[in-house]
């Protein structure tokens, strides 16, 4: 059995909200992962578990969304808590919002519900307006083209259990880099264990300057290429996002880059040996499905990694882990 994180090591996160990739210390990622692993157990030996017994997640999801919003809310009935939900988009609005409601309002009122607020937004910036409102810890569940912390910690925790460890590795990352949330918040997971990183994107979807000088300047090494072949001829892991059609100010743009890389047989073929394929999903056209069955894709085994952490985030940050 994995051993649950001591008394000490969960006051590192009781009571705080998790925002950004970037704020999150390298003792409190540790923990997660730690804390991961041990609801993992308990999962793959059919332990129930009553951590959250008693307690309520608030599910606020004003973007659409499958898998973040069904593993955390599946995390935290695995937990044996409770869920109330508000799920919405612009086109279809069942909250208060639809009156003119502020989301600082809105959160003012379901904190008073509940114990824990999981909130999604297309606006950057919402979830830190939404724990400056709140008393009880915030989970930044994507924020725009912010911040997107949970997806990180899963697919950094998907890194060690595929390859056992993440020191050391040459991270590819491939695709949308200028609005994707995942890449934004998982370089700064990765950069605490020296890896290198491989930036691979269209001229116009570079990684933001601002991050890769960042990067550079705390001493790892960042390669910016347009050559997938390349990369995946020395990365230990390829990072895959799709072209982001609602993060694009015109529908040309969008249409201009949508299908500059495709992941097929043929790339595959050139890769590092033991390369492993990952993608926060959802998958468009940028993975061909007949690299599904190559042992390295990794992707469907990162969304299901998604339960244990965000059980691990919501029982740390309440203080539940029992």
């Amino acid at each position: 059995m994995v051993k649950k994180p001591s008394e000490e090591e969960m006051a590192l996160l009781y009571g705080q909200d998790v925002l950004s990739a970037k704020t999150l210390t390298f003792d409190q990622l540790q923990l997660i992962l730690k804390t991961a692993a041990y609801y993992e157990d308990a999962l793959v030996n059919k332990r129930r578990l009553y951590d959250m017994d008693g307690k309520i997640m608030a599910s606020l999801f004003f973007e659409a969304s499958t898998r973040t919003r069904l593993s955390f809310e599946a995390a935290m009935h695995r937990l044996g808590g409770s869920v109330v939900t508000v799920s919405e988009t612009p086109q279809m609005q069942t909250s208060s919002t639809a009156k003119g409601e502020t989301l600082h309002d809105a959160i003012r009122v379901v904190d008073g519900y509940v114990d824990v607020i999981v909130v999604r937004s297309p606006m950057t910036g919402a979830a830190q307006e939404a724990a400056d409102a709140a008393d009880h810890p915030v989970i930044n569940a994507g924020d725009g083209t912010g911040q997107h912390p949970t997806q990180a910690l899963l697919d950094i925790y998907t890194v060690l259990k595929e390859h056992g460890r993440i020191e050391g590795l040459k991270v590819a990352m491939l695709g949308d880099l200028k609005y994707g949330r995942t890449v934004h918040s998982l370089v700064y997971f990765l950069k605490h264990y020296g890896c290198d990183m491989i930036f691979v994107s269209p001229p116009q979807l570079m990684m933001p300057p601002e991050i890769t000088a960042e990067l550079r300047g705390e001493g790892i090494k960042v390669e910016e290429t347009s050559d997938l072949k390349a990369a995946v001829a020395e990365a230990d892991i390829l990072y895959v996002t799709r072209i982001q059609r609602e993060r694009f100010p015109s529908k040309e743009e969008y249409e201009s880059v949508k299908d500059s890389y495709i992941v097929n047989d043929e790339v595959v073929a050139v890769a590092k040996e033991g390369m492993s394929i990952l993608h926060p999903l959802p998958r468009v056209n940028e993975i061909a499905v007949s690299v599904d069955s190559y042992p390295g894709a990794a992707y469907f085994r990162q969304a299901h990694n998604g339960v244990p952490i965000r059980m691990a985030l919501l029982a740390l940050t309440t203080g539940n882990v029992r």
